[in-house]
């Protein structure tokens, strides 16, 4: 039993390598994730649908210093316009109609971790200006409360599609775009 012991921690310390293969292509955007990675900076990640976007994110989390705090995702498309608010800040009890408890928004969740924006360029323009302030201060007021919260929170955020294109066509708020 002490052997049996011994293997499982052992298994349990070893990190499991997400993104596998052997190819020049595939070292290099480890390479590339992993200097990224032992920065503080925003990550955008840009790719097609499929190649490994969240996967990336999530290395990054593991060899971050943050890898023992919290990763949080978020897929932008899958939120609802109505919900979004309240999905990334949280609300408190009677905040609105069918909010009986309060609830910690994705921010809040992620402190001192990883938020991971999944098809950001989906997130409609009004919560776009809320996340930017919220970046900008570190701060956050869940729906329905005065109360302003601290947080610490790195983003990293993936799409597909072309946002330089779409801060162009007015879609994209070019101030979220860098930072």
């Amino acid at each position: 039993t002490e052997v049996v012991s011994n293997i499982k921690q052992s298994l349990a310390s070893r990190s499991v390598d997400i993104m596998v293969g052997k190819s020049v292509e595939v070292y290099n955007t480890k390479k590339m994730i992993d200097a990224a990675a032992s920065s503080v900076s925003r990550v955008l990640l840009l790719g097609e649908n499929g190649t490994g976007k969240e996967m990336a994110a999530k290395r990054l989390h593991e060899k971050s210093s943050r890898a023992k705090k919290p990763f949080v995702c978020v897929n932008c498309a899958a939120v609802p316009e109505s919900l979004m608010e309240s999905e990334f800040f949280g609300h408190v009890k009677g905040a609105f109609t069918g909010a009986s408890c309060d609830r910690i928004g994705k921010l809040e969740q992620a402190d001192g971790g990883i938020l991971f924006l999944d098809e950001v360029a989906e997130m409609p323009l009004s919560i776009q200006a809320k996340l930017l302030r919220a970046l900008q201060e570190m701060k956050i007021c869940r729906i329905g409360s005065n109360k302003e919260r601290n947080i610490d929170v790195r983003i990293i955020a993936a799409t597909n599609k072309d946002l330089k294109k779409e801060v162009l066509n007015g879609r994209f708020r070019e101030d979220l775009y860098y930072r």
